[in-house]
């Protein structure tokens, strides 16, 4: 039933944005007449000021799979069909040239499948670690941006999505600083990284391995400089971590933080363009170590091992490296590969020491519709070290995972495919299939075939 409402609140919307569309169509005809008058509606809006928005369903359903057993960090093993909304507007006022502020302040409503539990790689991106079923007031982004133009060959900034019209020199500096998201700026990939417009997969959007920094929505407090000359840029930022793990208090005293530095280098190979970055990263917190719960285990026949009585000041390190290549005009590849301390808790992302992705996505161009896109990725998780799969062996529970007392231990592996159509200028529909082996790390559960369903419009 809720699945038929959400199709239906759709419809709804984009009955009302079609008609809404065509009164602006036939305004902007009426401005070839004589008076010249200009009716579309974001034309009158002044320079200064920057105003955007986007809402997005995303419905996920998995039919009945192999459980030996569950935990309380299982993905259900019933059949379960879960959605998100969200409704978000892109607020950004120029201060002076090159600087702006920029507020996003958003509606969220839903669940993932089975509370966003029981995968490393979870299924949608669209899907956060706290949900709700009424609509509710977050604020995810607040932040001031300044651009510093270093010489070079100009380029010329159209107005969009968190960005104000202007020119930006080939060698720049790009200071950011307030409430955002650290893969805003770090791990970016042309190819994977939108779950609203290209793939889902947690685990293919960014690097599985990047421990990064995140209340419980994937934002919180930082800064990061961003110094591009000729054909490599340089980044580096620093942020704040959960005051307790994967739980929705920031550190705003920035004793429990982050560092990111990034390496980013641009070429073209048979004539197109490509990327590669090496990303490294540092968590300094209180946090679990593996081996530390397991040894520290209770009597009884009931007794798991539990990261959180065990967490002292440590440091955490890891490192991405990430790389995207055109290999037509219309097909671009991507590949990820990241590792981080395997000995220790994850603590703002999910339960993930190694991962390899690769994946290709292809445009519309192809078959005369060149706005849609379909791709397709592979991704395989790993634990880290032997500690970690006794902790969740033995019972633990992690920030995602956690099937109670089993035993065996398989990588867990993804493959995700989607097409993406666009049905009117700005609203599109998707549709996702992912197969997951061996969910949380267990050969005792799955394979799980999981559908989705993406409307995105935005204007």
């Amino acid at each position: 039933m809720k699945f038929s409402n959400n199709v239906f609140k759709f419809i709804f919307l984009v009955t009302c944005y079609s008609v809404f569309s065509s009164q602006i169509a036939f305004a902007e005809d009426k401005a070839t007449e004589p008076s010249n008058k200009n009716w579309d509606f974001m034309s009158d809006t002044p320079t200064w000021l920057s105003l955007h928005g986007q809402y997005t369903n995303t419905t996920q359903y998995h039919s009945s799979f192999n459980a030996a057993f569950s935990g309380p960090n299982s993905m259900l093993s019933t059949s379960s069909t879960k959605n998100t909304n969200d409704l978000t507007l892109f607020l950004g006022v120029s201060l002076w040239e090159g600087a702006g502020i920029f507020y996003n302040p958003e509606i969220d409503q839903g669940y993932g499948l089975s509370n966003t539990l029981g995968l490393a790689g979870f299924s949608s991106g669209e899907a956060y670690k706290i949900g709700a079923g009424s609509p509710y007031l977050k604020i995810p982004r607040y932040f001031f941006r300044q651009t510093i133009n270093l010489g070079g060959e100009s380029t010329k900034l159209d107005e969009g999505f968190n960005q104000m019209t202007g020119t930006r020199t080939a060698d720049n500096l790009i200071i950011t600083a307030g409430k955002f998201s650290v893969v805003d700026v770090f791990d970016t990939n042309t190819y994977a990284h939108d779950p609203r417009g290209d793939f889902l997969n947690w685990s293919i959007l960014e690097s599985g391995a990047f421990d990064y920094a995140a209340d419980a929505w994937g934002y919180t407090y930082g800064g990061a400089l961003e110094l591009t000359k000729d054909w490599w840029t340089a980044r580096a930022g620093i942020f704040a971590l959960s005051v307790i793990p994967n739980q929705p208090l920031i550190d705003s005293s920035f004793h429990d933080y982050e560092t990111v530095v990034e390496l980013e280098e641009r070429h073209q190979l048979w004539s197109q363009p490509g990327k590669f970055k090496i990303l490294m990263f540092t968590n300094h917190a209180n946090m679990g170590s593996y081996s530390t719960a397991v040894a520290e285990i209770g009597a009884g026949p009931n007794a798991v091992p539990n990261t959180a009585l065990v967490r002292s000041y440590a440091t955490k390190m890891g490192v991405a490296l990430n790389t995207e290549q055109a290999i037509t005009d219309h097909i671009g590849w991507f590949g990820r590969l990241s590792l981080n301390d395997g000995s220790k808790e994850a603590y703002d992302f999910t339960d993930i020491n190694r991962s390899v992705a690769t994946g290709l996505l292809v445009d519309g161009n192809l078959w005369g519709r060149p706005k849609d896109k379909i791709g397709i990725a592979f991704v395989e998780n790993q634990l880290g070290s032997s500690s970690a799969k006794s902790y969740f062996e033995l019972g633990g529970l992690g920030t995602l995972i956690g099937d109670g007392k089993h035993s065996g231990y398989a990588p867990e592996q993804i493959i995700e495919t989607f097409y993406s159509m666009q049905v009117e200028k700005h609203i599109t529909v998707s549709l996702d299939y992912q197969w997951a082996n061996n969910p949380a790390y267990n050969p005792a559960r799955g394979p799980i075939n999981i559908l989705g369903l993406r409307m995105h419009a935005e204007f």
